[in-house]
């Protein structure tokens, strides 16, 4: 098997064969057909998180070695199957669900997967979809896309996910309740589509890019404001007072603390963005104003199938996406492009010769 791995931190993409594997028990080997490349790549690339003032959080530290074959969306064919597998056939075409638990802890048991504190994601402790192969330990995290384009497909592990579950976590609220995104790249633009899919009526999109504004506005935004200093008071001003509810896709210092201050009375301030920095907040104003601050870190399998299936309505918009083939370039450039911004929605790399 052919993969196209990171072998250092810090270090470009190149190709590595890997030892045949044949799947085993419940075990499925997949032929990747699409993998998206996602900004939590370069992160790993580059080996960690920056946690502000506590320095920076490696990887290697939590015991992720390298090399490392990222790409967490992913799209295959059903090559081999496991004895004792059952649900999927050899052939069949599936999303993968990679926010992998331990299996055994009560997160992973209420179906909580991408709680465990002993993950085994899929392009983080375990070969990704930067490869021709990919094994997936149980057919459960196969999910049937049939009538979906497979690459726009591929976004909906991560982008897909993360953007639902973080819609999720302030909805409900009245559909002519402003609702703040921050960051318009393809997570967040998949945020604005989602909260359009939902019934949601006013959504106020916030970036540095003109680009990405106008996209956000022809996906389902609202109202626009483009990032600055003073982004706070042109949140409250465009939004007509303090807000109910910020889903942050940036979330470093600066994004962080403009979506602080936008809140109002009782508001909730949903952080997603692993950009990185810190937030220092006022305690008393946390309780004067009953603010709520709650991470948020990709989704549930339950609800990756509810993405799936408000893209099989026609309910979902679709986000520009821009397609490489796979292989050890178009890892490396897809990767510098993210890195240094400026992506149109996501990119997703493609099997040479598929359709």
């Amino acid at each position: 098997m052919r993969a196209f791995a990171i072998a250092e931190e810090g270090s470009a993409a190149t190709e590595l064969v890997l030892a045949a594997t044949r799947p085993t028990g419940r075990e499925i080997l997949l032929r990747v057909i699409r993998a998206g490349v996602c900004h939590t790549d370069t992160h790993l690339r580059e080996g960690g998180y920056d946690l502000g003032s506590r320095g920076k959080m490696r990887l290697t530290d939590r015991g992720i070695n390298y090399p490392l074959v990222l790409g967490h969306e992913v799209v295959g064919v059903v090559e081999q199957i496991g004895d004792d597998v059952h649900g999927v056939d050899i052939g069949d075409i599936r999303l993968v669900y990679p926010w992998i638990g331990c299996g055994q802890c009560h997160q992973c048991q209420a179906g909580r997967d991408n709680y465990c504190s002993n993950g085994q994601n899929l392009g983080v402790a375990r070969p990704g979809g930067y490869a021709d192969h990919i094994v997936v330990p149980d057919a459960k995290y196969l999910v049937d896309i049939a009538g979906i384009d497979p690459s726009w497909a591929a976004t909906l592990a991560c982008s897909g996910v993360t953007a639902y579950s973080a819609v999720n976590k302030v909805l409900p609220l009245p559909a002519a309740e402003p609702i703040v995104v921050i960051g318009a790249g393809g997570v967040g633009l998949t945020a604005i589509a989602t909260l359009k899919a939902l019934g949601h009526d006013e959504i106020c999109a916030v970036d540095v890019s003109e680009e990405n504004l106008r996209l956000a506005l022809e996906i389902g935004a609202t109202r626009t404001v483009r990032s600055t200093d003073g982004t706070a008071k042109q949140i409250i001003r465009t939004c007509g007072g303090p807000v109910a509810a910020i889903i942050d896709f940036v979330n470093n210092g600066i994004t962080a603390a403009a979506a602080f201050e936008a809140l109002r009375k009782g508001g909730k301030l949903v952080q997603v963005g692993l950009f990185g920095g810190e937030l220092v907040v006022p305690t008393a104003l946390m309780t004067l104003k009953m603010l709520e601050l709650n991470g948020s870190f990709v989704g549930t399998l339950d609800e990756l199938r509810a993405v799936v299936a408000l893209a099989k309505s026609n309910a979902l918009p679709r986000i520009p996406i821009l397609e490489y083939d796979l292989d050890a370039d178009s890892v490396n450039s897809a990767l510098e492009r993210l890195a240094h911004g400026g992506v149109p929605g996501r990119i997703v790399l493609r099997e040479p010769g598929s359709v």
